[in-house]
């Protein structure tokens, strides 16, 4: 965290490969692996299960391959702060950092880092989930506040990963892109090579009991029995809680917006870096849910012992290695995937802090170029949410208020189109005004269904967003007295 006023700007040191990488390795991390359990339980059948992946694939494409026009005007720091800021008011751009730091990127980095020790519990169990650090006489001595407190070692795990990944992108973008490019190659590869061996050990049994009543919706519980088939508006709902996990999986695509200051030629790199990273997850994805419903029953996907789907497919087609297989390539995915989370989220704080709106020194740049003390803040907030035990539960709220966001800023597309006509636009949306348009109707049709039928999780997500507002009044009074300066591109 040592901190000095020059360097002036940050390194441009990123290319349209490097771009990609960050959104296909911020994009998988230990979600394709496990939340199609859950899905499959809401949904029942195989057509379902597929059809809620492409829909959300469809759904980030398009959102993508929108944010390319977004990115060619404002090739800045900052990413969708920055259009929220542009398209709204400052008010609207504070709402979604603020949001992004209590709760979505900090909130995805502790999960993201616990799925990690999870998985490696497997080969090291003395880091499992089970595994308390304290003794259960510690709570009994420290009181009744602290009963529902727990640490483990996993949660520990979690935080000692944070910190070793945010020291190594302290140290420069180049660093931190050497280890994002390593591992992101390694999983999309090691999840291509899962998915051919997949499909080459599918069992036509199996495939065929799957699919013969493929569009039957209902509900499987995990007794495997089935629930009644769903009427509309319940097979609506169901659709929509099902996303929320396949949503999840696909999010932080937009990370590569965040460091487009270190871009080089931002206004073609950021847009091709979103169709590509984007293109590529949704094909893995789809293919891994296809190989899924080829060596497993719909009951056992359901019902996958701690919804590791993954794993039950893997000991299928490598035996009892195929644990082992499974645990190493998704420590390989979340380690890749914390580091573009890490890399890309400080760089929000950085530019809100240039505009006034955070910490004086968020906005500041270490020897290396990079806003060190914003990632380590980053780190701090999201080293509470491991302790917390509570990931959880925040993460339910992540996927409403990302798509709100998201619905927002492609309107701001619209929006800009007629406030500034004239401006710079190196790349259109694609499909404009029609896939932007479907994409609102899509995102807004999620939210409204979330806040019917989770809404408890909804509306604490919506509560969190709204507590910022009194907060940025507070950071407008407080910087009323100190200068400002433009956000560095």
């Amino acid at each position: 965290m040592n901190e000095t006023k020059a360097p002036a700007k940050l390194k441009h040191e990123l290319g349209l490969l490097d771009g990609t990488m960050l959104v296909a390795g911020s994009m998988i991390g230990s979600g394709i692996f496990i939340v199609s359990a859950d899905i499959t339980r809401n949904v029942g059948s195989a057509g379902w299960l597929i059809f809620v992946w492409v829909i959300t694939g469809f759904m980030t494409i398009t959102a993508a391959v929108s944010y390319g026009e977004l990115s060619g005007m404002y090739p800045k720091a900052g990413g969708q702060y920055v259009y929220l800021k542009e398209a709204y008011n400052k008010l609207t751009g504070f709402l979604y950092g603020w949001s992004f730091f209590a709760v979505i990127q900090t909130g995805t980095i502790a999960a993201v880092g616990v799925a990690f020790s999870k998985f490696a519990a497997y080969l090291i169990p003395s880091i499992s989930e089970d595994h308390m650090i304290f003794p259960h006489n510690y709570y009994l001595k420290a009181g009744e506040a602290a009963k529902g407190f727990n640490i483990n070692a996993a949660q520990l795990v979690a935080i000692c990963i944070i910190i070793l990944l945010t020291f190594v992108n302290t140290r420069g973008v180049k660093t931190g892109k050497i280890v994002q490019n390593t591992f992101t190659l390694t999983k999309l590869l090691s999840l291509f090579g899962l998915i051919i061996f997949g499909l080459l050990a599918i069992k036509g049994d199996i495939w065929h009991a799957n699919w013969s009543n493929a569009w039957d919706m209902h509900k499987l519980n995990t007794d495997g029995s089935f629930g009644g088939n769903y009427v509309i508006a319940a097979a609506l709902g169901a659709i929509a809680a099902a996303m929320v996990g396949s949503i999840f999986s696909s999010d932080a695509w937009n990370n590569v917006t965040f460091i487009a200051g270190e871009m080089n030629n931002p206004k073609r790199n950021i847009g091709l870096s979103l169709f590509f990273g984007t293109l590529i997850v949704s094909i893995i994805y789809i293919s891994a849910n296809v190989m899924y419903t080829g060596t497993l029953s719909m009951h056992d996907i359901a019902t996958a012992p701690k919804d590791r789907v993954a794993v039950s497919a893997a000991q299928v087609i490598f035996g009892n290695a195929g644990t082992y297989v499974i645990a190493v390539m998704i420590m390989i995915s979340t380690f890749g995937c914390n580091n573009g989370l890490i890399m890309a989220g400080a760089r929000v704080y950085y530019t809100m802090a240039k505009d006034g709106l955070f910490f004086k020194r968020t906005g500041t740049l270490n020897k290396f170029s990079v806003p060190g003390f914003a990632l380590w803040i980053q780190a701090l907030v999201a080293a509470v949410l491991c302790l917390s035990g509570k990931y959880g539960d925040l993460l339910n709220m992540i996927s409403f208020v990302a798509v709100l966001f998201y619905v927002l800023t492609i309107v701001g597309i619209f929006i800009l189109r007629k406030r500034q006509p004239d401006a710079e636009r190196p790349y259109k949306a694609f499909g404009y005004p029609f896939l932007p348009a479907i994409y609102v109707i899509m995102g807004t049709a999620f939210c409204i269904l979330l806040l019917v039928y989770t809404g408890a999780y909804a509306l604490g997500g919506l509560a969190l967003v709204l507590i910022g507002i009194p907060i940025y009044f507070i950071a407008q009074r407080n910087s009323k007295n100190e200068p400002q300066t433009d956000v560095l591109s």
